[in-house]
């Protein structure tokens, strides 16, 4: 069965559309962002029943590149792509961490943690960049001018252009701010041969300058405003909903920065439902740093005007972000689905990200984000105990060692409520028994 899909201008008084394989990140004729579009009716000729059967079938399997999380959906992705141009590394197939301790302690019932740090650069930015960099391989493959892939980043995404660039043998370049971002991150473009440019700028600065270089049609952007990564990141939602038996979650909490995810997540849950495979949609919650925090200021004016805000310095990096490129589709999105923006504190969020490391996580500052929104709107009881929730953690805590080791030593300037300190002890075995008889005799007790 032939599928196809196309860019589309995302105002409803243009409409304008162009083929995939086009050079082209706004609408010519309005400068509105773009989104990909799916031709539905054709889609809608197979059963929600066969899309199941075939998305299960395809699922975590060695059938390349079917077993991939993203190219398991491939008719839902880019249905015309060649397997050949395809640059996969299995991305996606991420577990839900039932986080059964740590919802106790909330007095929550049904509380699961989507750990999409568990993929091959550790962050959920590879569902979206294996969509790009293999449309670009094709359209290289198909004469275009291409000859290096760009980004601008506060890590993550930068990590995972240059993981995908390097597996397709395609040049990657990063603009990054200096200083604004860990040392894993930065590490890992420089690692995978990117070009690194390592500014005196913040994330909007980087991203401004990205936009202008990219003009240039043999530098292609990589940026979300890039709407093809969000067909790749949109099957973390899918996947969800997969995970549970095809049925969707109530509620689904989700870091906010550049807001490319939280459209991405709507746009794959809005798929499913007009596609028959789910019949009601989970309310979708925004977390963003209250340094940082353009979204929340517009939601509480009813997202009647939106204003640029300058980021502060977070400890949540990769969402420290004033200026964020997808505000319209992520406004759009939560209009959609009953949405909710909430704000964390440096101390709500990184109290937050400790408490759910002492469950069983290991949580990245960005998921404590999530986590501190989730306590708070429990407390105000914007959230049941009742329901069923999905945090979604976008990467993982290892890129983070910095901000963990100054939280536990106390160098953070906040109270640090669930600090764990090493004791210091000579190598004698009646100070360690000693030191085990004083630690053990305290009852370690959690508090939100």
């Amino acid at each position: 069965m032939s599928y196809r899909a196309w860019f589309q201008c995302i105002n409803p008084e243009c409409g304008q559309t162009y083929p995939l394989n086009s050079i082209v990140y706004q609408c010519k004729r309005c400068d509105s962002l773009l989104e990909v579009q799916h031709d539905l009716k054709a889609l809608k000729r197979r059963s929600a029943a066969s899309w199941k059967k075939l998305f299960e079938k395809r699922y975590m399997s060695n059938e390349w590149p079917y077993g991939s999380g993203v190219w398991g959906k491939k008719e839902w992705i880019l249905p015309e792509i060649a397997d050949d141009n395809i640059v996969s590394l299995y991305e996606g197939g991420t577990n839900l961490f039932w986080a059964e301790r740590f919802a106790k302690v909330l007095g929550l019932n049904d509380l699961w943690i989507k750990l999409c740090g568990n993929t091959h650069s550790g962050s959920f930015k590879d569902l979206g960049m294996t969509v790009l960099v293999s449309q670009v391989k094709q359209m290289i493959s198909e004469g275009a001018p291409i000859k290096a892939v760009v980004c601008a980043s506060t890590g993550d995404t930068s990590a995972a252009l240059a993981t995908y660039c390097a597996a397709a043998g395609i040049q990657s370049i990063v603009l990054l701010p200096r200083g604004k971002i860990s040392i894993a991150q930065l590490i890992q473009p420089i690692s995978n041969g990117a070009l690194v440019l390592y500014l005196d700028t913040d994330f909007d600065g980087c991203m401004r300058l990205v936009q202008e270089i990219t003009k240039d049609e043999t530098l292609y952007l990589a940026n979300s405003m890039n709407s093809l990564r969000v067909e790749g990141q949109k099957t973390v939602g899918v996947e969800i909903v997969q995970q549970f038996d095809w049925k969707a979650p109530d509620v689904i909490i989700i870091p906010g920065g550049n807001l490319g995810n939280v459209s991405a997540l709507g746009k794959g849950l809005m798929m499913m439902k007009d596609l028959g495979l789910i019949s009601k949609l989970p309310r979708i919650v925004v977390a963003q740093a209250e340094r940082a925090n353009p979204l929340y200021r517009a939601y509480l004016r009813n997202f009647e005007t939106f204003k640029p805000i300058h980021a502060r310095k977070t400890l949540a990096s990769a969402i420290q972000i004033g200026n964020p490129v997808s505000i319209q589709k992520a406004i759009r999105t939560l209009k959609q689905f009953n949405g909710i923006v909430e704000q964390a504190t440096e101390e709500e969020l990184a109290n937050a990200a400790a408490l759910g490391d002492r469950t069983g996580m290991f949580n990245c500052p960005h998921t404590g984000v999530a986590l501190a929104v989730l306590i708070k709107l429990l407390k105000a009881g914007k959230i049941d105990k009742s329901e069923r929730v999905v945090v979604i953690s976008t990467a993982h805590g290892l890129k983070f060692v910095e901000m963990k080791v100054k939280y536990h030593q106390r160098k953070l300037d906040f109270p640090c409520r669930h600090v764990n300190q090493p004791i210091e002890l000579p190598a004698r075995l009646d100070a360690v028994k000693d030191a085990l008889h004083k630690a053990l005799k305290k009852r370690i007790r959690f508090d939100v």
